[in-house]
């Protein structure tokens, strides 16, 4: 019924803050004017029908609370973790199993009411409440002694407080339930109701409000276990990570530190390196770059790519660069360390792909001999231009049995700049797959930066600024090596 508090109150003006605040407005005024009505529900006429009005209101007001609610929480954005398209994987808490199931019990789901006469026994049931309880009409209403049949055995306590206290103590009762129906499903229901007296005070009648609140509450259940399912993965996922670069940090060489070999008390090889990582792919790492001065005077230079992420790549990481290093100090070539490399990764526990370039400097003969197992050649740079090195046939480690890599030779001279890099490196948001091509010519077009630069430390910081703007598609690392 309308309430003269409002029928003089221009109609409220839409809002301009987004469908969302428009329904928050929306939902408060209703609130307002169902407060409205409930206080001007007279009690003329018939008293039941008064009661099932009040009732009602009540019910309406508690439902619009509950949409505030979930409203507010629209507001505030989706959890994080939870897919931008709204899809769940069926097996997870709150999935597509999950959502049939609430829409079957928002399909039973609804309003029913119930009378209980003390004074004849008399008992009447809505229609809708037959259908909230799963009992045959025909079967007639239950008298008010045998309901706690229908109660789940851990609520049957909390039933028998309440309608004890209506009916002794006249007071209102208001709680949820759970009801098993007929058919065995379980449903939770909102009983709302208040005792009739006589004209003597005394208890003639109980009446009842009956909702069936079932779906909402599994609905709310489902939330709160994604919700929480979310946060163990996201723990999960932060304590994976923090190992994952434990390990590598433990494996890998400085990025603050740098290499300088020394021969007749000059320097002949200033070496410093640089990792890029993808803030998009955290758990990513497997390009990895090592130095290592050798017993005969020569200096190791590789660097590399293993397929995996996370804990699985750190700890495949940590293989290979313990084998790089132990064939490097026996003495073993670039060509025949990559083969028994991957003779390594294919026999070894889980299996992974990689590229890899290996390479010796000998500073007395100025040579710098290499192989490479798929991956991007050395750039050289001398007087102020660069160029890539022809590689030597080589097929990616771990791809095939048996496989045999060339190895290649380049005499390098004082002031030349050598710069080895995985494929990474390049391959920024926009840029092919390959790192090839524009992105390759931005490298190369940085020699007469390169040129003007200190030392190699330098010149790793000048390559790694003028690719570490770009959102990075993967992990990439870059090594320079400057002849003395």
């Amino acid at each position: 019924m309308p309430s003269p508090l409002f029928a003089d109150r221009p109609a409220p003006q839409p809002t301009e803050r987004g469908t969302v605040e428009a329904l928050i407005d929306m939902t408060r005024r209703l609130r307002g004017d169902m407060d409205a009505v409930r206080r001007d529900a007279s009690t003329d006429g018939d008293d039941t029908l008064w009661r099932w009005q009040r009732a009602l209101c009540d019910l309406a007001v508690q439902q619009l609370n509950e949409l505030s609610g979930h409203l507010d929480q629209l507001r505030t954005g989706r959890p994080a973790g939870i897919p931008a398209d709204g899809t769940a994987d069926d097996g997870a808490p709150g999935g597509a199993e999950a959502c049939r199931r609430t829409a079957d019990e928002a399909a039973v789901g609804g309003v029913g009411s119930a009378e209980w006469n003390l004074l004849t026994d008399e008992v009447r049931w809505s229609d809708e409440l037959y259908r909230i309880l799963g009992r045959a009409p025909e079967s007639g209403p239950l008298p008010l002694d045998e309901l706690p049949s229908l109660v789940f055995a851990e609520d049957e306590a909390l039933f028998t407080t309440m309608v004890t206290d209506c009916l002794i103590d006249g007071r209102p009762m208001d709680g949820e339930l759970r009801l098993v129906r007929a058919d065995g499903q379980l449903r939770t229901v909102r009983l709302t109701g208040e005792p009739v007296l006589d004209t003597d005070g005394c208890t003639a009648s109980m009446w009842a409000v009956v909702r069936d609140v079932s779906a909402l509450r599994r609905g709310e259940r489902a939330l709160r276990e994604s919700r929480e399912s979310l946060r163990r993965e996201r723990r999960t996922a932060g304590a994976e990570e923090r190992l994952a670069a434990e390990l590598r940090e433990a494996v890998l060489p400085s990025a603050h530190d740098s290499l300088r070999l020394a021969r007749g008390g000059a320097v002949a090889l200033d070496l410093a390196a640089r990792p890029l990582s993808s803030p998009s792919d955290p758990l990513s790492g497997g390009d990895w770059y090592d130095t290592l001065e050798l017993p005969n005077g020569e200096a190791l230079l590789s660097v590399g790519d293993l397929t995996g992420q996370g804990v699985s790549a750190a700890s495949c990481l940590a293989m290979v660069l313990g084998a790089v290093r132990g064939m490097a100090m026996a003495g073993v070539g670039p060509g025949a360390l990559l083969a028994h490399l991957n003779q390594l990764l294919e026999t070894s526990r889980r299996p992974a792909l990689g590229s890899a370039l290996c390479g010796r400097y000998d500073p007395v003969s100025g040579t710098f001999s290499w192989a490479q197992a798929g991956h991007p050649a050395p750039l050289l740079f001398r007087g102020g231009t660069g160029r890539a090195l022809t590689p030597p046939d080589g097929v990616l480690l771990g791809a095939t049995t048996g496989a045999a890599y060339e190895q290649a030779e380049v005499q390098l001279l004082p002031g030349d700049l050598l710069v080895l890099h995985t494929d990474g490196l390049t391959r920024t948001a926009g840029a092919d797959g390959a790192g090839t091509g524009t992105e390759r010519d931005r490298l190369l077009a940085l020699a007469p930066r390169l040129a003007g630069s200190r030392d190699a430390r330098e010149c790793a910081t000048v390559i790694a600024e003028e690719f570490g703007q770009a959102e990075r598609a993967v992990d990439g690392c870059v090594m320079v090596a400057r002849i003395g």
